[in-house]
């Protein structure tokens, strides 16, 4: 099945965040083995150049390493995977906060709203 990618955005950065995002999640494992290129580029419908590119940049970062012959993982580093983890949050936080003072809220308005809807999802 084709990742879900947006044509209004570099392909690249969206393979390195959707891949970025799935090491801190959890569905890869600190050390594991990741996917091929070609393997990966097959699954979200890309070039495998794009997919590489991609790579390289994670490469470039550190979370992800090569090893000559035997392929990509994941860094065994934790404690850069939970830094990356908490970066990811903060932009997300910081977008969300962004979106509601466009709506008018202020930070005051803020919590209580979102301690509301936190309540509402454990009914």
């Amino acid at each position: 099945m084709p990742w879900d990618l947006d044509a209004d955005r570099p392909i690249f950065i969206q393979i390195l965040e959707r891949i970025r995002v799935d090491i801190i999640s959890g569905k890869y494992e600190a050390g594991e083995k990741l996917p091929s290129v070609r393997e990966l580029a097959a699954q979200a419908a890309v070039n495998p150049n794009t997919m590489q590119r991609a790579f390289a940049e994670l490469e470039r970062t550190g979370l992800v390493y090569s090893k000559r012959t035997s392929g990509r993982f994941i860094t065994e580093d934790r404690e850069m995977i939970e830094q990356v983890r908490i970066e990811i949050a903060k932009e997300k936080i910081k977008l969300f906060l962004e979106g509601m003072r466009q709506l008018g809220y202020e930070k005051a308005q803020i919590l209580p709203l979102i301690q509301q809807s936190m309540e509402g999802e454990e009914q």
